[in-house]
């Protein structure tokens, strides 16, 4: 449930939605995302946080952090860690859950209803604690995938939860047509 005259500021884990619309099938299209959520209440702010890795010459999340940063998102980035796990495979680890915990108790006082783009259980008293400071919190992230992309606690802890699959329509990206190969483009004349 949303009110045309209250103040609303989005909170997106990026690599945790990423996931849920992966799993669902689906690329997100952030220009929408951002209307329709402009359209549902006065929008203050829309942050995005991700780990980057800063050693690799091309990232393939340059290009959308990038494009965010320049189109209304805030973006909150930090170097993703690099190591080798007890069996020799190479692991990064990135995890922005504190930054985005900060960053939602600074703007409380200020918004009324927050909407909080992932999944993940630890942010259950997260929500508690904006709730407690009268904070209305949605929850984006879905039960349609196997397993679930949402832990039950956060999804039972938030005011409202919003299936993210119904937001297909709204904020999907019309899937890209497959590139033709060389031969697909061939013309059979007799």
């Amino acid at each position: 449930m949303f009110y045309k005259d209250e103040r609303l500021a989005l909170f997106i884990d990026g690599s945790n939605l990423y996931a849920a619309a992966k799993a669902l099938g689906f690329d997100i299209d952030y220009k929408l995302l951002r209307q329709e959520f402009m359209r549902r209440g006065k929008l203050l702010r829309a942050f995005y946080y991700t780990a980057l890795l800063e050693n690799d010459d091309y990232s393939p999340i340059r290009p959308l952090v990038d494009w965010l940063h320049y189109n209304g998102f805030t973006m909150v980035t930090k170097p993703a860690k690099e190591y080798t796990d007890s069996q020799g495979r190479r692991k990064v680890k990135g995890n922005m859950d504190i930054e985005l915990t900060v960053n939602a108790m600074e703007l409380a006082p200020r918004v009324d209803h927050i909407v909080l783009f992932s999944g993940d259980g630890d942010f259950r008293p997260l929500v508690e604690s904006l709730q407690r400071q009268g904070v209305r919190v949605s929850v984006v992230s879905t039960i349609r995938s196997q397993p679930p992309m949402i832990a039950d606690e956060l999804r039972r802890q938030a005011d409202n939860f919003i299936e993210l699959d119904e937001l297909r329509e709204v904020i999907g990206r019309p899937p890209r047509e497959p590139r033709l190969e060389r031969e697909d483009l061939s013309v059979d004349v007799k």
